[in-house]
């Protein structure tokens, strides 16, 4: 009997031991905690020297709190959050310098699009494709601002279909009966001209095997070198280092389209779009903005910007309406 009550005051005592200890532990974590997020974020935001990790990544998210002086800017996807972002926040730290105005980074949340997003205001700014700035136009007004320029100096881009290096598909009359790999539904790269495309060679979706949207234009390649797919229509850059690199071998190349830009929600004063239009005409990631930046030259808009109209996107906007994406030009 007095062993059985000396076990049970010792058990008593060990636990009691470890939850005193467990106390002191979260006690210890809480104050790193606070002590963490009292830092000043701007400054590791914005330092656009040092690369940009996770963390720094999320501290970008902001919600518009009504400053004049201060608007979100949202993207397209086109590698990863993580990597998008990386690129453009020392982007948006040039814009902040060259128009005295604060820009902020917005990730469209998983259940929203980027089109709605600036159409509603939510977002005042957007890095978009072709295809999102055609429905945006539609639905709600939004207005372009710049085209980026290309590595050849054109504002213009293409759309390119990959295969594994060692894949037996040499032709486009080879893609009947393929399992063919798309980036996102919103994308012109990586959805609308590769429609295009099979729509011209007279390959429907219904003569393939199969057809995915994987949501951006890394994924795509990624199902085709984990041989989820055999082909996918991606971004040009991208597939051209994909392809220097040995991962993937490109099939075939487009013809040129409208590239991608910068586009703004309809209500922004014209006193804002004057001053941003000026500093992005006068952006120069080639030359004397370089070193400021994060992998910009793996942008769609390497060599910088040159203003757009809506009629550039005019073609675009007529498959779009053919292919079914949009149900008319005045919807």
């Amino acid at each position: 009997m007095m062993i059985t009550d000396g076990l049970d005051m010792f058990r008593q005592k060990y636990l009691s031991h470890m939850v005193n200890k467990f106390y002191i532990l979260l006690i210890a974590f809480c104050c790193l905690f606070i002590s963490a997020c009292s830092d000043d974020k701007n400054s590791k935001i914005h330092d656009l020297n040092d690369k940009i990790n996770d963390e720094q990544i999320g501290e970008a998210l902001h919600q518009h709190d009504g400053n004049n002086n201060r608007y979100l800017f949202g993207f397209d996807l086109r590698s990863s959050p993580q990597e998008d972002a990386r690129q453009y926040l020392p982007f948006l730290k040039y814009l902040e310098k060259a128009t005295g105005y604060q820009f902020h980074l917005q990730f469209t949340p998983k259940n929203s699009r980027i089109i709605d997003e600036l159409g509603e205001n939510k977002v005042q700014f957007a890095a978009l494709g072709a295809t999102s700035f055609i429905e945006a136009q539609m639905r709600y007004g939004v207005k372009p601002l710049v085209r980026g320029i290309n590595h050849q100096g054109k504002a213009e881009y293409q759309s390119m279909f990959v295969v594994r290096p060692k894949s037996n598909i040499k032709t486009l009359s080879e893609l009947k009966g393929k399992r063919f790999a798309f980036g996102s539904q919103t994308s012109t790269q990586g959805h609308l001209i590769p429609r295009i495309i099979l729509e011209e060679n007279n390959i429907s979706l219904e003569k393939l095997m199969s057809y995915t949207y994987t949501g951006s234009h890394q994924n795509c390649a990624n199902s085709v070198i984990s041989n989820k797919a055999d082909i996918c229509g991606m971004q040009d850059t991208m597939a051209k280092n994909m392809a220097n690199q040995g991962l993937v071998k490109i099939l075939h190349t487009s013809n040129y389209y409208p590239s991608s830009g910068i586009a703004y929600n309809p209500d922004i004063s014209n006193e804002v779009v004057e001053k941003m239009k000026q500093a992005l005409m006068a952006f120069d990631p080639k030359g004397k903005h370089k070193h400021n930046l994060y992998n910009w030259d793996k942008t769609e808009m390497p060599g910088g910007f040159t203003a757009a109209k809506s009629s550039d996107y005019d073609e675009l906007l007529n498959w779009s309406v053919k292919l079914g994406f949009l149900q008319s030009v005045n919807n």
